[in-house]
């Protein structure tokens, strides 16, 4: 089964006379709020707004936490919350050309259930296998998960 999603983007020249383009501009969804991006401040973007980087570091910990929060619920684990710190690494070379390298995600969970801490701590890999944005990318996607019970 296909699913499909679209959006809209939109940028206007700021400044027609100089050299270098702004890199500002808007994502629209159909029914969402739109979203203002630029470029990360390390490619001359605005570093007050979200960039392309942002998203899909994002995207991963958002998908994982939610496929996570599925199989929890497959193994009857009560998840109370859930945070994440993650990293990524992105590399550039000489010709301006990059790639994402790594991705680390650092969940910590908080769970009902102290007998359950090693089965959800195990859960993360599953998850990760469940993920439709882990699974679009090609570089390492680790993680560093805690998880404790009250």
């Amino acid at each position: 089964m296909n699913h499909f999603f679209k959006a809209t983007l939109n940028w206007e020249i700021e400044k027609p006379s100089t050299k270098r383009y702004l890199k500002s501009h808007t994502i629209s969804f159909d029914g969402k709020p739109e979203l203002a991006l630029s470029a990360a401040k390390a490619f001359k973007g605005d570093p007050s707004l979200h960039n392309p980087e942002d998203l899909l570091l994002s995207s991963l910990m958002s998908c994982h936490m939610m496929s996570y929060l599925y199989v929890c619920s497959q193994h009857q684990i009560e998840v109370l919350a859930y945070t994440d710190q993650a990293t990524a690494i992105l590399e550039t070379n000489e010709k301006g050309s990059g790639k994402f390298i790594e991705v680390n995600l650092y969940p910590t969970v908080t769970i009902s259930n102290p007998n359950q801490i090693d089965l959800a701590n195990s859960l993360h890999q599953q998850a990760n296998e469940l993920c439709f944005i882990a699974n679009s990318c090609n570089f390492k996607i680790l993680h560093t998960a805690t998880c404790i019970a009250i």
